[in-house]
């Protein structure tokens, strides 16, 4: 019979896979490699063991969120249970909602965002647009 030795720590990339910030472990990998996770204020390896109480900062789209790791675990499990594994602070949740704010309100006065869907002509001008390179 063999016993297995308790695992002494998770990788940076499981981890962030198993909290869903990542869909697949080879995104995870390519963001921190990318420079997109720093791992208490510094870029990071791959396979960085992570500790309870980190900071991470990560970006996400157009978003930087800095969350500590509560939790550590290696298996994906369903969102609510994923969302227990950190807790993201709130000057980065007031930051997000500011730059959000601002994107909005910048796509309204240039006339990018709309309400409703483009009618006829709109199209025809979108995909003329879209058309002019090929």
């Amino acid at each position: 019979m063999s016993s297995q030795a308790p695992k002494s720590g998770v990788r940076l990339d499981k981890w962030l896979w198993a909290a869903r910030f990542y869909r697949t472990r080879n995104l995870a990998k390519q963001a921190i490699e990318g420079g997109k996770v720093h791992y208490n204020g510094a870029r990071c390896k791959v396979s960085k063991e992570v500790e309870l109480d980190a900071e991470l900062k990560i970006r996400c789209g157009w978003d930087d969120k800095t969350v500590r790791i509560l939790a550590i675990s290696d298996q994906r499990r369903g969102a609510p249970e994923a969302a227990l594994l950190y807790e993201e602070t709130t000057s980065s949740i007031k930051e997000r909602e500011q730059k959000a704010a601002e994107r909005k309100a910048y796509g309204q006065a240039a006339g990018i965002i709309s309400t409703e869907r483009p009618n006829k002509k709109q199209r025809r001008q979108i995909h003329r647009f879209k058309n002019q390179n090929d």
